[in-house]
């Protein structure tokens, strides 16, 4: 009965018809993956066991009409793995009816590519950790390499960086988009001549400057600038003094992030930085010929910095941990662990028991080795 001029809405029926509505999606689903799977993977499955007239007789269903198909699969289910595989072989079959002149050839290869990638975008957005997607978004990339010239190429991939920017402009810490990010921008050097590696290498160090301006706790742009710097100095060929110079830029750098201490990410880069001076690790470091005593100066001079860093941060327990691991390399520097620094670290470890408590047994058994 109405109630007040509203009809009375009843749930049983409503819920009903919403399953009704979804066995009928799933009936709609199923025939269209009978209908995809007989165009192209019944008829894949046949050109390896009978003979070239069934092979002719598939190639004709490797259509734009049967793509169309399997985008709208795909767009209802891309972890389905098996439909990223149909896709490849239309397309390949595409590339290979690419007919006319070179440049026409060329073109239409170029466009189906484009066309393709394009699909991806708005699967990526709703589906930004499917491993389908993004590996046949590499495949179309590679394809883009195998066919098309290397400026066509380039060009391609050039506008895959520019993607990757937007995507990292929308979630600036997204790990697997800053790896992806590496990987385009190291088959954009391969694309390209030395000198414009090296101008890329140059672009993208800035690129992680400016993400770490916009964001100290960008763990993933601070892990990225450490792989752009070794790779910008051995492409220039840096001098000793030139890599003296940006070590000291880092530890400027790191130093002015430690305006706030309690950031995690920003000790995992001073770590890093560390291993400069460590003398079984050196070798392999931005600043591989520092001497002995000039390694030993840097340490001390890192230890009194953070010292600093306790006035007014007394309960941070990084600051703790990276005097303790400075003190500590300076031994491994000097060949032996004096008893003024002995002392000191035993108490920087009665700091962190009480400051970490969860890790009280880790720091008793490292209490003991001292």
């Amino acid at each position: 009965m109405p109630s007040h001029g509203v009809p009375r809405y009843n749930p049983v029926e409503k819920s009903v018809e919403a399953r009704q509505q979804e066995l009928q999606k799933i009936e709609d689903y199923k025939n269209l993956e009978r209908s995809v799977s007989k165009k192209v993977g019944h008829s894949i499955d046949m050109t390896f066991k009978q003979n070239l007239t069934h092979r002719q007789v598939a190639e004709h269903e490797y259509t734009i009409e049967t793509l169309k198909k399997i985008s709208e699969l795909l767009s209802s289910n891309p972890e389905y793995y098996t439909a990223w595989n149909y896709r490849r072989q239309v397309l390949q079959y595409q590339f290979s009816q690419a007919g006319g002149s070179d440049h026409e050839t060329a073109l239409s290869i170029t466009q189906l590519i484009i066309n393709d990638l394009h699909f991806l975008i708005p699967l990526l957005r709703s589906f930004p950790k499917c491993y389908w997607i993004w590996n046949y978004r590499l495949w179309l990339l590679d394809e883009a390499r195998r066919l098309l010239s290397l400026p066509e190429a380039r060009k391609i991939w050039q506008q895959e960086l520019a993607l990757v920017g937007k995507m990292l402009t929308l979630d600036s810490r997204n790990f697997h988009g800053w790896g992806y990010r590496r990987f385009v921008v190291e088959t954009l050097k391969e694309l390209g001549t030395a000198e414009e590696a090296t101008n890329m290498t140059q672009k993208e160090f800035e690129y992680a400057t400016k993400m770490i301006g916009a964001n100290l706790s960008n763990f993933s742009a601070w892990h990225y600038r450490t792989k752009l710097i070794q790779s910008l100095l051995d492409e220039t060929s840096a001098s000793d003094d030139d890599r003296r110079k940006m070590l000291d830029d880092e530890l400027s750098l790191i130093h002015q992030a430690f305006i706030d201490p309690y950031d995690q990410s920003l000790w995992f880069y001073h770590q890093n930085l560390m291993s400069v001076f460590d003398p079984s690790m050196a070798e392999r470091t931005m600043a591989p010929n520092l001497s002995s005593s000039d390694r030993l100066e840097y340490i001390r001079n890192e230890i009194d910095e953070i010292q600093e860093m306790l006035d007014g941060a007394e309960d941070c327990k990084y600051i703790y941990q990276a005097l303790i691991e400075c003190t500590l390399l300076a031994s491994k520097v000097e060949g032996s662990l004096s008893s003024g620094d002995r002392d000191q670290i035993l108490s920087w470890l009665s700091e962190l028991k009480k400051l970490d408590p969860l890790r009280r047994e880790r720091w008793l058994d490292f209490e003991k080795t001292l």
